[in-house]
This record gives structure tokens, sequence and C-alpha cells, in this order.
């Protein structure tokens, strides 16, 4: 398929969406099961995006090995945020502990 076309339609397509219910407005409420399941939506895709970077960073198939540094820096986000819930903190962790395994113990 050509990927102008592609692009253009999905294009068209977020236009529409986000058109007909800057339009509605108010005038269309959901459900309240369906607002409490849209609010899962962002931490799923981020789920989804940065689970196959961490776990398989090349490509090639799991890396379970202490030689991840994308793993092993996740991992101690994920033990930084259970302790403090400080959202700087553990970002300032992460990338230390990522570019510190990176270059200075592989």
């Amino acid at each position: 398929m050509n990927y102008t076309v592609m692009i253009t339609g999905m294009a068209i397509v977020t236009i529409f969406i986000k058109a007909v219910i800057f339009v509605l407005g108010d005038r269309v409420t959901f459900p309240p099961l369906l607002r409490e399941a849209l609010a899962f939506v962002p931490v799923t895709v981020l789920t989804a995006i940065i689970v196959p970077m961490v776990l398989a960073p090349h490509g090639h198939g799991l890396e379970l090995t202490w030689r991840n540094p994308q793993l092993v820096a996740a991992l101690a986000a994920i033990a930084v945020c259970a302790v403090t819930r400080h959202q700087l903190l553990t970002i300032g962790v992460a990338l230390a502990v990522f570019f510190g395994w990176q270059f200075g113990v592989l």
C-alpha cells in the first residue's frame, strides 16, 4: 500500500473523530463504566510500548540477563517508584542506572 495514502487515511480518521467530539461537546456523555475504562488507556499504551523495549531491546527475543541495561534500569525505576512515589527521582535514578550500567559495567 502506498504510504502517503495510508498516512492520509489515518489523518482523516483522526481529524473526523476529534471533530465529532469537539462539535458535540457536552451533549454526549459517556456511561460511567466507559469513562472508568478510558482512564486506563494511557497506562496500557505506555506498557505496550515500554515492555517490549525493556525485555527485547534488540528485537531478537527476550534478554533477561544482567547484561541488559534497559532491564536493570527498569527494575531500579520500579523499586524507586514503589518506595518514594516521586516521579522525577524515579526518572533520574533510572537514567543514572541505565547510563552507569551501559558505560560502566558493560
